[in-house]
């Protein structure tokens, strides 16, 4: 089974944030949330480290823009109406 786009494009979304807080020095719960999304990530593209999960993710999500199945658009919309994996208000 594949995760959605709109799934894939908020994880690395979220990825590159944490990526960011940690690198301007954030500690605690930075790091758990960083820890939470890598594993997702290669759950989700069937990989075991966030170098080759982010490619896939971004070659899924790169195929899906230009000419693959179903449309990102609405994903899109919907993970930055700030839903997170559970459906909820995140």
């Amino acid at each position: 089974m594949m995760t959605h786009p709109a799934v894939l494009a908020r994880l690395v979304e979220e990825y590159e944030v944490e990526s960011e807080l940690r690198a301007a020095g954030a500690h605690g719960p930075v790091r758990q949330q960083m820890e939470d999304v890598v594993y997702t990530l290669c759950v989700s593209t069937g990989t075991r480290d966030i170098d080759a999960a982010l490619a896939v993710a971004r070659e899924r999500l790169r195929t899906v823009r230009f000419g693959g199945v179903g449309g990102v658009d609405d994903g899109e919309a919907a993970a930055r109406g700030g839903r997170t994996l559970s459906g909820t208000a995140g």
